[in-house]
Protein backbone atom coordinates (compact mmCIF):
# COMPACT_ATOMS: atom_id res chain seq x y z
CA UNK A 1 0.00 0.00 0.00
CA UNK A 2 1.67 3.33 -1.16
CA UNK A 3 2.06 5.82 1.84
CA UNK A 4 0.62 9.12 1.36
CA UNK A 5 3.89 11.66 2.41
CA UNK A 6 3.08 15.04 3.18
CA UNK A 7 0.26 17.47 2.74
CA UNK A 8 0.55 18.56 -0.68
CA UNK A 9 0.06 14.55 -1.45
CA UNK A 10 -3.00 14.51 -0.12
CA UNK A 11 -4.55 17.53 -1.23
CA UNK A 12 -3.70 16.25 -4.66
CA UNK A 13 -5.51 12.93 -3.37
CA UNK A 14 -8.61 15.24 -2.22
CA UNK A 15 -8.71 17.13 -5.22
CA UNK A 16 -8.92 14.43 -7.68
CA UNK A 17 -11.70 13.11 -5.56
CA UNK A 18 -13.45 16.15 -5.69
CA UNK A 19 -12.95 16.03 -9.51
CA UNK A 20 -14.28 12.64 -10.04
CA UNK A 21 -17.29 13.22 -8.25
CA UNK A 22 -17.88 16.30 -10.21
CA UNK A 23 -17.30 14.53 -13.12
CA UNK A 24 -20.13 12.37 -12.33
CA UNK A 25 -22.58 14.52 -10.94
CA UNK A 26 -22.37 16.31 -14.20
CA UNK A 27 -22.62 12.94 -15.75
CA UNK A 28 -26.12 12.26 -14.13
CA UNK A 29 -27.28 15.87 -14.53
CA UNK A 30 -26.82 15.44 -18.18
CA UNK A 31 -28.81 11.88 -18.10
CA UNK A 32 -31.61 13.40 -16.15
CA UNK A 33 -31.99 16.57 -18.59
CA UNK A 34 -31.94 14.04 -21.64
CA UNK A 35 -35.01 12.08 -20.14
CA UNK A 36 -36.90 14.83 -18.62
CA UNK A 37 -37.38 18.39 -19.73
CA UNK A 38 -37.75 20.09 -17.14
CA UNK A 39 -33.92 18.65 -15.71
CA UNK A 40 -32.73 19.96 -19.42
CA UNK A 41 -34.37 23.73 -18.48
CA UNK A 42 -31.96 23.63 -15.73
CA UNK A 43 -28.90 21.76 -16.79
CA UNK A 44 -29.28 24.50 -20.00
CA UNK A 45 -29.36 27.58 -17.78
CA UNK A 46 -26.83 26.09 -15.53
CA UNK A 47 -28.83 26.37 -12.66
CA UNK A 48 -30.43 30.15 -13.13
CA UNK A 49 -33.79 29.31 -14.50
CA UNK A 50 -36.59 30.48 -12.55
CA UNK A 51 -38.88 27.51 -11.97
CA UNK A 52 -42.52 28.32 -10.95
CA UNK A 53 -45.63 26.45 -10.27
CA UNK A 54 -46.92 27.42 -13.90
CA UNK A 55 -43.67 26.79 -15.46
CA UNK A 56 -43.71 22.98 -13.67
CA UNK A 57 -47.02 22.39 -15.23
CA UNK A 58 -46.02 23.63 -18.35
CA UNK A 59 -42.96 21.40 -18.67
CA UNK A 60 -44.96 18.15 -17.18
CA UNK A 61 -47.45 18.43 -20.19
CA UNK A 62 -44.56 19.24 -23.05
CA UNK A 63 -42.60 16.22 -21.66
CA UNK A 64 -45.93 14.04 -22.26
CA UNK A 65 -46.59 15.92 -25.85
CA UNK A 66 -43.10 14.77 -26.67
CA UNK A 67 -43.23 11.00 -25.57
CA UNK A 68 -47.27 10.56 -27.23
CA UNK A 69 -45.48 11.92 -30.36
CA UNK A 70 -42.22 9.34 -30.07
CA UNK A 71 -44.82 6.79 -29.84
CA UNK A 72 -47.24 7.55 -32.64
CA UNK A 73 -50.28 8.71 -30.18
CA UNK A 74 -51.16 12.14 -31.26
CA UNK A 75 -51.59 14.94 -28.40
CA UNK A 76 -53.32 18.14 -28.63
CA UNK A 77 -52.59 20.88 -26.31
CA UNK A 78 -54.21 24.48 -25.48
CA UNK A 79 -51.91 26.42 -22.96
CA UNK A 80 -53.34 30.10 -22.06
CA UNK A 81 -51.65 32.30 -19.89
CA UNK A 82 -50.93 35.61 -19.51
CA UNK A 83 -48.13 38.15 -20.79
CA UNK A 84 -44.14 38.12 -19.90
CA UNK A 85 -45.33 34.97 -18.04
CA UNK A 86 -42.36 32.68 -19.46
CA UNK A 87 -44.18 31.05 -22.27
CA UNK A 88 -42.20 31.40 -24.98
CA UNK A 89 -38.77 30.34 -24.12
CA UNK A 90 -40.16 26.71 -22.31
CA UNK A 91 -42.46 26.44 -24.90
CA UNK A 92 -40.95 27.69 -28.42
CA UNK A 93 -36.78 28.47 -27.43
CA UNK A 94 -35.96 25.56 -25.66
CA UNK A 95 -38.30 22.26 -26.05
CA UNK A 96 -37.66 21.64 -29.84
CA UNK A 97 -34.28 21.37 -29.21
CA UNK A 98 -34.72 18.82 -26.58
CA UNK A 99 -37.59 17.04 -28.05
CA UNK A 100 -35.34 17.03 -31.41
CA UNK A 101 -32.55 15.74 -29.65
CA UNK A 102 -34.11 12.82 -28.20
CA UNK A 103 -36.18 12.22 -32.03
CA UNK A 104 -33.65 13.75 -34.30
CA UNK A 105 -35.86 11.41 -36.72
CA UNK A 106 -38.73 13.78 -35.99
CA UNK A 107 -39.87 17.69 -37.81
CA UNK A 108 -40.74 20.23 -36.17
CA UNK A 109 -42.67 23.62 -37.47
CA UNK A 110 -42.80 26.57 -35.12
CA UNK A 111 -45.22 29.48 -36.24
CA UNK A 112 -45.73 33.03 -34.70
CA UNK A 113 -47.72 36.05 -35.27
CA UNK A 114 -44.57 37.48 -37.67
CA UNK A 115 -41.63 35.40 -39.35
CA UNK A 116 -39.10 37.37 -37.73
CA UNK A 117 -40.23 36.52 -33.94
CA UNK A 118 -40.68 32.67 -35.63
CA UNK A 119 -36.92 32.89 -36.43
CA UNK A 120 -35.73 34.44 -33.39
CA UNK A 121 -37.48 32.00 -31.26
CA UNK A 122 -35.89 29.13 -34.10
CA UNK A 123 -32.22 30.77 -33.88
CA UNK A 124 -32.57 29.94 -29.85
CA UNK A 125 -33.56 26.58 -30.28
CA UNK A 126 -30.89 25.76 -33.06
CA UNK A 127 -28.16 27.38 -31.05
CA UNK A 128 -29.26 25.54 -27.62
CA UNK A 129 -29.27 22.05 -29.52
CA UNK A 130 -25.95 23.13 -30.85
CA UNK A 131 -24.85 23.97 -27.20
CA UNK A 132 -25.47 20.39 -25.96
CA UNK A 133 -24.64 18.06 -29.26
CA UNK A 134 -22.25 16.04 -27.02
CA UNK A 135 -25.00 15.69 -24.63
CA UNK A 136 -27.74 14.05 -27.21
CA UNK A 137 -25.30 13.03 -29.91
CA UNK A 138 -26.00 14.96 -32.64
CA UNK A 139 -24.91 17.96 -34.57
CA UNK A 140 -26.62 20.72 -36.76
CA UNK A 141 -26.46 19.50 -40.34
CA UNK A 142 -24.16 21.90 -42.34
CA UNK A 143 -25.92 22.15 -45.45
CA UNK A 144 -28.88 23.33 -43.66
CA UNK A 145 -28.54 25.57 -40.79
CA UNK A 146 -30.15 28.99 -41.63
CA UNK A 147 -32.46 30.37 -39.04
CA UNK A 148 -36.04 29.52 -40.71
CA UNK A 149 -34.76 26.18 -41.58
CA UNK A 150 -32.51 23.83 -40.24
CA UNK A 151 -31.56 19.90 -40.12
CA UNK A 152 -29.61 17.47 -38.40
CA UNK A 153 -26.90 15.82 -39.81
CA UNK A 154 -27.32 12.24 -40.72
CA UNK A 155 -30.90 12.52 -39.63
CA UNK A 156 -34.49 13.39 -41.32
CA UNK A 157 -35.48 16.08 -38.68
CA UNK A 158 -35.08 19.59 -38.21
CA UNK A 159 -36.84 22.62 -37.59
CA UNK A 160 -38.82 24.78 -40.14
CA UNK A 161 -39.92 28.18 -39.02
CA UNK A 162 -42.72 30.21 -40.50
CA UNK A 163 -45.34 33.31 -39.53
CA UNK A 164 -48.72 33.10 -39.04
CA UNK A 165 -50.14 32.98 -42.95
CA UNK A 166 -46.81 31.97 -44.60
CA UNK A 167 -45.99 28.89 -46.63
CA UNK A 168 -44.94 25.66 -45.12
CA UNK A 169 -45.87 23.93 -48.14
CA UNK A 170 -43.27 20.74 -48.51
CA UNK A 171 -42.76 20.40 -45.01
CA UNK A 172 -44.38 17.54 -42.79
CA UNK A 173 -44.03 18.03 -38.77
CA UNK A 174 -44.42 15.91 -35.79
CA UNK A 175 -45.02 18.54 -34.14
CA UNK A 176 -46.55 21.98 -34.83
CA UNK A 177 -45.97 24.74 -32.05
CA UNK A 178 -48.53 27.94 -32.68
CA UNK A 179 -47.28 30.55 -30.29
CA UNK A 180 -49.53 33.30 -29.99
CA UNK A 181 -51.10 33.88 -33.57
CA UNK A 182 -51.89 37.45 -33.04
CA UNK A 183 -49.92 40.51 -32.68
CA UNK A 184 -52.15 43.02 -30.84
CA UNK A 185 -55.59 44.03 -30.45
CA UNK A 186 -56.16 45.37 -33.45
CA UNK A 187 -55.55 42.05 -35.58
CA UNK A 188 -57.74 40.40 -32.99
CA UNK A 189 -60.57 42.27 -33.55
CA UNK A 190 -60.00 42.65 -36.96
CA UNK A 191 -62.66 39.90 -38.41
CA UNK A 192 -60.75 39.57 -41.76
CA UNK A 193 -57.31 38.80 -39.95
CA UNK A 194 -59.37 36.37 -37.74
CA UNK A 195 -60.82 34.47 -40.49
CA UNK A 196 -57.23 34.93 -42.04
CA UNK A 197 -55.88 33.07 -39.13
CA UNK A 198 -58.43 30.42 -39.15
CA UNK A 199 -57.38 29.62 -42.75
CA UNK A 200 -54.10 29.50 -42.71
CA UNK A 201 -54.40 26.73 -39.77
CA UNK A 202 -57.08 24.79 -41.28
CA UNK A 203 -55.17 24.78 -45.23
CA UNK A 204 -51.86 24.74 -44.57
CA UNK A 205 -50.52 24.36 -40.96
CA UNK A 206 -52.88 21.47 -39.74
CA UNK A 207 -52.47 19.77 -43.56
CA UNK A 208 -48.69 19.22 -42.95
CA UNK A 209 -49.20 17.30 -39.63
CA UNK A 210 -47.61 13.72 -39.71
CA UNK A 211 -49.48 10.73 -38.73
CA UNK A 212 -49.82 10.99 -34.78
CA UNK A 213 -48.47 13.91 -34.96
CA UNK A 214 -49.32 16.64 -32.28
CA UNK A 215 -50.02 20.38 -32.11
CA UNK A 216 -49.30 22.76 -29.24
CA UNK A 217 -50.78 26.23 -29.10
CA UNK A 218 -49.98 28.62 -26.75
CA UNK A 219 -51.04 31.81 -26.29
CA UNK A 220 -53.01 35.18 -24.55
CA UNK A 221 -56.09 35.69 -25.28
CA UNK A 222 -57.45 38.37 -27.34
CA UNK A 223 -60.70 38.04 -28.57
CA UNK A 224 -63.55 35.49 -28.47
CA UNK A 225 -63.17 34.27 -31.35
CA UNK A 226 -59.52 34.17 -32.00
CA UNK A 227 -57.89 30.63 -33.00
CA UNK A 228 -58.25 29.39 -29.55
CA UNK A 229 -61.98 30.43 -29.18
CA UNK A 230 -62.62 28.77 -32.49
CA UNK A 231 -60.97 25.72 -32.04
CA UNK A 232 -62.64 25.26 -28.54
CA UNK A 233 -66.15 25.96 -30.18
CA UNK A 234 -65.56 23.59 -33.22
CA UNK A 235 -65.06 21.25 -30.93
CA UNK A 236 -68.07 21.52 -29.00
CA UNK A 237 -70.29 21.52 -31.61
CA UNK A 238 -68.28 18.28 -33.04
CA UNK A 239 -68.95 16.55 -29.72
CA UNK A 240 -72.58 17.13 -29.83
CA UNK A 241 -72.72 16.00 -33.75
CA UNK A 242 -71.24 12.77 -32.10
CA UNK A 243 -68.26 12.77 -34.23
CA UNK A 244 -65.39 10.82 -33.28
CA UNK A 245 -62.26 13.32 -32.79
CA UNK A 246 -59.00 13.97 -30.76
CA UNK A 247 -60.19 16.43 -28.04
CA UNK A 248 -58.20 19.06 -26.94
CA UNK A 249 -56.66 19.44 -23.60
CA UNK A 250 -57.03 23.15 -22.40
CA UNK A 251 -54.94 24.50 -19.95
CA UNK A 252 -55.88 27.98 -19.07
CA UNK A 253 -53.46 29.86 -16.37
CA UNK A 254 -55.08 33.40 -15.52
CA UNK A 255 -52.90 36.21 -13.79
CA UNK A 256 -55.30 35.89 -10.85
CA UNK A 257 -56.66 32.84 -9.26
CA UNK A 258 -60.35 31.67 -9.88
CA UNK A 259 -62.06 28.63 -8.68
CA UNK A 260 -60.82 25.45 -10.27
CA UNK A 261 -57.90 26.64 -11.03
CA UNK A 262 -55.46 23.93 -12.32
CA UNK A 263 -52.63 24.68 -9.85
CA UNK A 264 -54.84 24.56 -6.93
CA UNK A 265 -54.23 28.37 -6.14
CA UNK A 266 -56.86 29.57 -3.91
CA UNK A 267 -59.11 32.40 -5.28
CA UNK A 268 -57.08 35.65 -5.87
CA UNK A 269 -53.49 34.58 -5.93
CA UNK A 270 -51.34 35.42 -8.39
CA UNK A 271 -50.05 33.21 -10.98
CA UNK A 272 -45.98 34.03 -10.21
CA UNK A 273 -45.97 36.10 -7.62
CA UNK A 274 -41.96 36.34 -7.67
CA UNK A 275 -42.28 38.40 -10.45
CA UNK A 276 -45.81 39.92 -10.33
CA UNK A 277 -46.83 39.93 -7.00
CA UNK A 278 -50.99 40.39 -6.77
CA UNK A 279 -49.97 44.32 -5.94
CA UNK A 280 -48.80 44.75 -9.71
CA UNK A 281 -51.51 43.01 -11.31
CA UNK A 282 -53.94 45.04 -9.31
CA UNK A 283 -52.47 48.04 -10.77
CA UNK A 284 -52.32 46.31 -14.41
CA UNK A 285 -55.88 46.03 -14.15
CA UNK A 286 -56.43 49.48 -12.89
CA UNK A 287 -54.28 50.93 -16.12
CA UNK A 288 -55.77 48.36 -18.52
CA UNK A 289 -59.28 48.36 -17.49
CA UNK A 290 -61.80 44.96 -16.67
CA UNK A 291 -62.16 44.13 -20.36
CA UNK A 292 -58.23 43.72 -21.41
CA UNK A 293 -57.29 42.73 -18.14
CA UNK A 294 -59.88 39.63 -18.33
CA UNK A 295 -58.87 39.40 -21.96
CA UNK A 296 -55.18 39.52 -21.68
CA UNK A 297 -54.35 38.51 -18.28
CA UNK A 298 -57.73 36.21 -16.74
CA UNK A 299 -57.60 34.96 -20.44
CA UNK A 300 -61.77 35.60 -20.54
CA UNK A 301 -61.89 37.70 -23.62
CA UNK A 302 -65.48 38.95 -22.28
CA UNK A 303 -65.08 40.40 -18.37
CA UNK A 304 -67.02 37.68 -16.19
CA UNK A 305 -69.03 41.23 -15.09
CA UNK A 306 -70.09 41.99 -18.77
CA UNK A 307 -68.61 44.90 -21.56
CA UNK A 308 -71.87 46.60 -22.15
CA UNK A 309 -74.16 44.33 -20.46
CA UNK A 310 -73.26 43.46 -16.67
CA UNK A 311 -73.91 40.44 -15.31
CA UNK A 312 -75.21 42.23 -12.07
CA UNK A 313 -78.39 43.27 -13.87
CA UNK A 314 -79.40 39.84 -14.52
CA UNK A 315 -82.51 39.10 -12.82
CA UNK A 316 -84.78 36.18 -12.67
CA UNK A 317 -88.09 34.62 -12.85
CA UNK A 318 -90.19 31.49 -12.28
CA UNK A 319 -93.58 30.56 -12.80
CA UNK A 320 -96.27 29.12 -10.79
CA UNK A 321 -99.83 27.82 -11.79
CA UNK A 322 -101.18 31.01 -12.59
CA UNK A 323 -98.95 33.86 -11.69
CA UNK A 324 -94.86 34.95 -12.49
CA UNK A 325 -92.68 34.94 -9.56
CA UNK A 326 -90.05 38.00 -9.86
CA UNK A 327 -86.99 37.64 -7.73
CA UNK A 328 -86.10 41.15 -7.15
CA UNK A 329 -83.38 42.49 -4.28
CA UNK A 330 -86.50 43.50 -2.35
CA UNK A 331 -88.09 40.08 -2.57
CA UNK A 332 -90.50 38.25 -4.76
CA UNK A 333 -93.36 39.62 -6.54
CA UNK A 334 -96.06 37.84 -7.53
CA UNK A 335 -97.66 39.18 -11.06
CA UNK A 336 -100.88 37.66 -12.62
CA UNK A 337 -100.48 35.69 -15.66
CA UNK A 338 -103.87 37.43 -17.16
CA UNK A 339 -102.29 40.91 -16.40
CA UNK A 340 -99.83 40.14 -18.69
CA UNK A 341 -98.92 40.11 -22.79
CA UNK A 342 -96.74 38.52 -25.42
CA UNK A 343 -94.76 39.51 -28.14
CA UNK A 344 -92.08 38.24 -30.23
CA UNK A 345 -88.66 39.48 -31.84
CA UNK A 346 -86.64 38.07 -34.60
CA UNK A 347 -83.34 37.85 -36.21
CA UNK A 348 -82.90 36.02 -39.18
CA UNK A 349 -80.13 34.27 -40.88
CA UNK A 350 -79.31 36.63 -43.74
CA UNK A 351 -78.84 33.66 -45.99
CA UNK A 352 -79.34 29.65 -46.34
CA UNK A 353 -75.81 29.90 -47.75
CA UNK A 354 -74.01 31.04 -44.71
CA UNK A 355 -73.81 28.42 -42.25
CA UNK A 356 -72.55 30.48 -39.26
CA UNK A 357 -75.84 32.30 -39.00
CA UNK A 358 -78.23 31.30 -36.69
CA UNK A 359 -82.18 32.03 -36.80
CA UNK A 360 -83.23 33.43 -33.35
CA UNK A 361 -86.80 34.04 -32.31
CA UNK A 362 -87.26 35.47 -29.00
CA UNK A 363 -90.64 35.65 -26.83
CA UNK A 364 -91.48 38.25 -24.38
CA UNK A 365 -93.32 38.87 -21.30
CA UNK A 366 -94.54 42.27 -20.71
CA UNK A 367 -95.97 42.99 -16.63
CA UNK A 368 -98.63 45.65 -16.16
CA UNK A 369 -95.42 47.42 -14.33
CA UNK A 370 -93.38 47.65 -18.03
CA UNK A 371 -90.85 44.50 -16.72
CA UNK A 372 -89.97 42.34 -19.88
CA UNK A 373 -89.66 38.28 -18.97
CA UNK A 374 -87.16 36.76 -21.25
CA UNK A 375 -89.63 33.51 -21.57
CA UNK A 376 -88.03 31.27 -24.33
CA UNK A 377 -85.54 31.52 -27.03
CA UNK A 378 -85.59 29.84 -29.90
CA UNK A 379 -82.20 29.77 -31.59
CA UNK A 380 -80.92 27.23 -34.93
CA UNK A 381 -79.52 27.43 -38.19
CA UNK A 382 -81.94 26.43 -40.34
CA UNK A 383 -82.78 27.23 -43.94
CA UNK A 384 -84.59 29.74 -45.35
CA UNK A 385 -88.03 28.13 -46.16
CA UNK A 386 -87.79 26.35 -42.85
CA UNK A 387 -88.16 29.81 -40.97
CA UNK A 388 -91.39 30.19 -42.10
CA UNK A 389 -92.88 26.58 -40.47
CA UNK A 390 -90.92 27.67 -37.45
CA UNK A 391 -91.93 31.54 -37.07
CA UNK A 392 -95.65 29.75 -37.62
CA UNK A 393 -95.40 27.10 -35.22
CA UNK A 394 -94.05 29.57 -32.77
CA UNK A 395 -96.92 31.95 -32.89
CA UNK A 396 -99.31 29.39 -32.32
CA UNK A 397 -97.81 27.62 -29.63
CA UNK A 398 -97.06 31.26 -27.69
CA UNK A 399 -100.00 33.25 -28.65
CA UNK A 400 -98.02 36.63 -29.21
CA UNK A 401 -99.72 39.94 -29.94
CA UNK A 402 -97.19 40.14 -33.06
CA UNK A 403 -94.04 38.95 -34.35
CA UNK A 404 -91.43 41.86 -34.95
CA UNK A 405 -88.57 40.93 -37.45
CA UNK A 406 -86.26 42.72 -39.36
CA UNK A 407 -86.42 43.93 -42.68
CA UNK A 408 -83.67 42.84 -44.40
CA UNK A 409 -82.53 40.26 -46.61
CA UNK A 410 -84.28 36.80 -46.09
CA UNK A 411 -86.69 38.87 -43.70
CA UNK A 412 -88.62 40.63 -46.17
CA UNK A 413 -89.69 37.63 -47.80
CA UNK A 414 -90.36 36.05 -44.63
CA UNK A 415 -92.87 38.68 -43.48
CA UNK A 416 -94.47 39.15 -46.34
CA UNK A 417 -95.35 34.89 -46.12
CA UNK A 418 -96.51 35.44 -42.89
CA UNK A 419 -98.38 38.39 -43.75
CA UNK A 420 -100.24 36.51 -46.11
CA UNK A 421 -100.68 33.42 -43.55
CA UNK A 422 -102.38 35.68 -41.34
CA UNK A 423 -99.90 36.76 -38.86
CA UNK A 424 -99.71 39.88 -36.89
CA UNK A 425 -96.57 41.41 -38.25
CA UNK A 426 -94.77 44.38 -37.14
CA UNK A 427 -91.52 45.70 -39.10
CA UNK A 428 -88.49 46.69 -37.82
CA UNK A 429 -85.93 48.80 -39.62
CA UNK A 430 -82.04 48.39 -39.01
CA UNK A 431 -81.28 52.09 -39.35
CA UNK A 432 -78.39 52.26 -36.97
CA UNK A 433 -75.29 50.19 -35.45
CA UNK A 434 -75.96 47.17 -33.62
CA UNK A 435 -74.58 48.67 -30.24
CA UNK A 436 -76.80 51.82 -30.44
CA UNK A 437 -79.63 49.80 -31.27
CA UNK A 438 -79.21 47.99 -28.19
CA UNK A 439 -78.58 51.15 -26.43
CA UNK A 440 -82.35 51.27 -25.16
CA UNK A 441 -82.46 47.53 -23.86
CA UNK A 442 -78.90 48.36 -21.86
CA UNK A 443 -80.86 51.04 -19.84
CA UNK A 444 -83.66 48.51 -19.23
CA UNK A 445 -81.30 46.31 -18.33
CA UNK A 446 -79.41 48.59 -16.20
CA UNK A 447 -82.75 49.42 -14.41
CA UNK A 448 -83.39 45.89 -13.22
CA UNK A 449 -86.30 45.74 -15.56
CA UNK A 450 -85.73 42.55 -17.51
CA UNK A 451 -85.91 38.81 -16.22
CA UNK A 452 -84.48 35.85 -17.40
CA UNK A 453 -86.64 32.57 -16.98
CA UNK A 454 -84.68 31.07 -14.37
CA UNK A 455 -82.58 27.59 -15.33
CA UNK A 456 -83.60 27.38 -18.69
CA UNK A 457 -81.84 25.40 -21.10
CA UNK A 458 -81.17 28.05 -23.50
CA UNK A 459 -80.08 30.55 -20.82
CA UNK A 460 -76.15 30.20 -20.27
CA UNK A 461 -76.01 30.90 -24.12
CA UNK A 462 -78.46 33.92 -23.81
CA UNK A 463 -76.08 35.53 -21.01
CA UNK A 464 -72.96 34.59 -22.25
CA UNK A 465 -73.89 36.78 -25.90
CA UNK A 466 -74.59 39.20 -23.70
CA UNK A 467 -71.94 40.03 -21.53
CA UNK A 468 -69.22 39.72 -24.51
CA UNK A 469 -71.17 42.11 -27.10
CA UNK A 470 -70.60 43.66 -29.01
CA UNK A 471 -66.54 41.95 -29.35
CA UNK A 472 -68.07 38.07 -28.84
CA UNK A 473 -68.65 35.78 -31.78
CA UNK A 474 -72.24 36.26 -32.09
CA UNK A 475 -74.96 38.85 -31.79
CA UNK A 476 -78.04 37.22 -32.89
CA UNK A 477 -79.85 36.92 -29.44
CA UNK A 478 -78.79 40.61 -28.41
CA UNK A 479 -80.28 41.86 -31.81
CA UNK A 480 -83.56 40.17 -30.50
CA UNK A 481 -83.42 42.07 -27.22
CA UNK A 482 -82.64 45.76 -28.70
CA UNK A 483 -85.50 45.26 -30.64
CA UNK A 484 -87.65 44.21 -27.52
CA UNK A 485 -86.69 47.06 -26.13
CA UNK A 486 -87.00 49.69 -28.95
CA UNK A 487 -90.68 48.28 -29.62
CA UNK A 488 -91.69 47.89 -25.50
CA UNK A 489 -90.10 51.82 -25.55
CA UNK A 490 -92.13 52.61 -28.41
CA UNK A 491 -95.47 51.05 -27.40
CA UNK A 492 -95.20 52.83 -23.76
CA UNK A 493 -95.59 56.39 -25.57
CA UNK A 494 -99.30 55.11 -26.39
CA UNK A 495 -99.80 54.92 -22.73
CA UNK A 496 -99.02 54.08 -19.14
CA UNK A 497 -98.80 50.66 -20.09
CA UNK A 498 -96.96 49.55 -23.30
CA UNK A 499 -100.19 46.45 -24.30
CA UNK A 500 -101.04 47.74 -28.02
CA UNK A 501 -104.81 49.28 -27.63
CA UNK A 502 -107.69 47.48 -29.45
CA UNK A 503 -105.30 44.29 -29.38
CA UNK A 504 -106.71 41.01 -27.23
CA UNK A 505 -104.24 38.84 -26.17
CA UNK A 506 -104.88 34.94 -28.51
CA UNK A 507 -106.32 32.26 -25.33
Amino acid sequence: MKVVKGMDDLKKILDLIDYEIEKLEEKNEGENAIHNFKDFMIYDSQGRWHTAKHLDLITSKLQQVSEDTAKGIPHRLIITLPPRHGKSEVVSKKFPAWHLGRNPEHEIVLSSYSADLAYDHSRIARNTLLSHSELFGISIAKDSAAVGRWGLEGHRGGLFAAGVGGPITGRGMHIGIIDDPFKNAEEANSETIREKVWNWYTTTFYTRLAPGGSIIILMTRWHEDDLVGRLLEREKEDIQKGLDIISWEAINLPAIAEESDPLERLPGEALWPERFPIETLRETKRTLGSYWFDALYQQRPAPAEGNKFKRRWFRYFEEMDDYYILHTPEGNVTIPKDKCWRFQTADTASSEKQSSDYTVLTDWIVTPNNDLLVDDVFRDRIEVPEQEKVFQQRYYEKKPLFQAIETKNTGIALKQYLIRKGLPIKELKADVDKVSRAATIMVIYENGKVYHRKNSYWLEEWESELVTFPTGKYDDQVDTAAYAGIVLTQLRHKGENARPRGVRRKK
